[in-house]
């Protein structure tokens, strides 16, 4: 039996993954700040399970938990990153500008070392980490969010180059979801091409199961992303 740990798993896009794992074989470590949430969503999962409170913020306790969710499932195959904080039209205020940097910067790569140190040693590891479309731009509504996610994508990149370099049986999957129904969505004007996080999961799930290096949830932002890349500043600013 696979094991994975999806580091997120209390809601969203990371809980709706936990179910899809559970559902195709996988026995699922499940890791969020909000145990009560974990322990109810084991009872939906379809096989084994482990719950672990993990704030990544704390990035020291975050990869003992990390570690112990390994040696309580016997070992792992997939990691998945997907705690994330965004705060949508933020006024600069600098907590929350920390708070972003803090779990989405430094609890990301710490959590990905580690996720990388233990697949080296074992010599083969998938690591999942969850950017943004927002990644391609900086945005004026989302400026510490959007930096951030385009970290976890250069890191995911260069993580993978140490890989290849290396010679090492590591997959490095970045996935870069457009819209999804999810809390952090909520409240925010002008959205589109929402999709279900049920939808999002599943087709995660898909670019895991095929070791895609980069992947857009759902797949037609793979246009928007086209479009991003081109458009000139003057009309980029304008939406």
């Amino acid at each position: 039996m696979q094991c994975a740990i999806v580091i997120g798993a209390s809601s969203g896009i990371g809980r709706e993954l936990a179910k899809v794992l559970s559902n195709n074989g996988y026995a699922v470590g499940l890791a969020a700040r909000r145990l009560d949430l974990l322990t109810a969503l084991q009872s939906e999962l379809t096989g084994k399970s482990c719950a672990r409170q993990m704030d990544v913020a704390r990035t020291d306790e975050a990869v003992q938990s990390l570690h112990g969710v390994i040696e309580e499932l016997g070992g792992m195959d997939l990691i998945v990153i997907c705690s994330g904080v965004d705060y949508y039209n933020s006024n600069l205020a600098w907590k929350e500008t920390k708070d972003t940097i803090e779990v989405n910067i430094c609890g990301f790569a710490a959590l990905a070392d580690a996720a990388f140190g233990y697949f080296a040693k074992q010599g083969s590891g998938h690591i999942v980490g969850i950017s943004s479309i927002a990644a391609l731009r900086g945005s004026g509504a989302h400026p510490a969010y959007s930096a951030s996610k385009a970290f976890v994508s250069n890191y995911l990149e260069g993580l993978r180059m140490k890989a290849m370099k290396s010679g090492l049986n590591i997959h490095i999957t970045d996935i870069r979801p457009g819209n999804v129904d999810t809390p952090m969505s909520k409240g925010q004007p002008g959205l589109f091409w929402v999709a279900p996080p049920e939808k999002a999961a599943r087709q995660i799930f898909s670019a895991i199961h095929r070791r895609k290096r980069i992947a857009y949830i759902t797949k037609r932002w793979r246009l928007i992303a086209r479009l991003l890349r081109v458009m000139p500043t003057w009309l980029y600013a304008k939406f």
